[in-house]
């Protein structure tokens, strides 16, 4: 099966009342390969969400659970009803050729489980491509830059255990692969490395397109600053990832090196 625009969905996760709104639903109208559809999905319904959806006449769907983020991505994914799913994060923006590429990824495999991308970030309005993070981020997915090893479970769990290298926002799932809820209630930060450990150890592709496409917000408003700000921040779970790769006299070596990224993360 060749997969086209046809059978993709982008949910928009909304929260409150991000000024950013408007730019992350733009970019996704402005896509190359258009989308089949594109809807907005929220915890915490109000006029302004209310009326973004209305002005770009995009479907909105309320979860009348309480807020929590691996809750809201397993509620909004589950309103997608495309073979194809990407979650987009209301603060961040899309490269007219993100869909077009990950397209492209998906289509070199025969049983592609998701496909990701490169990304850069967006600090104070401006495109940032390249800082300790990023560079830290990029080499942990050298393990599979090539496409013959997408289908190596060995060398993405290499990459996964060292840190993650997978930039969310960037992923498109494949729905048939996947649970009805991919993400895993109980971490606020981690959740995401999480899901990629456990899909790492299915049978078939993470495809990876290296172009950075699309940009990650980083503001002192956005869930990772919250999170990293919350007392120990993300640490705990950071370390609870490591010890599912490695014992615990490495993790205790790999949590100290790896605490340092979360600067990168703080304005």
């Amino acid at each position: 099966m060749k997969y086209t625009g046809a059978d993709h969905t982008f949910v928009v996760c909304a929260y409150k009342k991000s000024p950013y709104l408007k730019k992350c639903i733009e970019s996704l109208l402005k896509q190359n390969v258009k989308s089949n559809r594109i809807i907005v999905a929220t915890s915490t319904p109000n006029e302004y969400i209310e009326e973004v959806a209305k002005q770009y006449e995009l479907e909105l769907f309320v979860n009348g659970n309480p807020p929590g983020i691996a809750t809201d991505w397993n509620f909004g994914y589950s309103k997608a009803t495309t073979e194809l799913v990407t979650i987009a994060h209301q603060d961040d923006i899309y490269d007219t050729n993100y869909l077009e590429l990950i397209l492209v990824a998906l289509n070199k495999k025969k049983d592609p489980i998701l496909a990701h991308s490169t990304y850069y970030e967006i600090r104070a309005g401006k495109k940032v491509f390249s800082n300790t993070l990023l560079r830290i981020k990029r080499l942990l997915l050298l393990p599979v830059v090539p496409s013959f090893t997408w289908n190596s479970k060995f060398l993405r769990r290499l990459s996964l255990s060292f840190g993650c290298g997978i930039c969310c926002p960037s992923v498109t799932f494949v729905r048939k692969r996947l649970p009805k809820e991919p993400f895993s209630v109980g971490n606020k930060a981690s959740l995401d490395w999480e899901a990629w450990e456990k899909y790492s150890k299915l049978k078939g592709a993470f495809c990876y397109v290296t172009k950075p496409v699309m940009g990650h917000r980083v503001h002192e408003d956005s869930e990772t600053s919250n999170v990293i700000g919350e007392g120990d921040g993300r640490t705990p779970e950071d370390y609870s990832m490591f010890r599912k790769f490695w014992p615990k006299c490495i993790a205790d070596i790999l949590i100290k090196f790896y605490s340092k990224g979360q600067n990168s993360n703080k304005l």
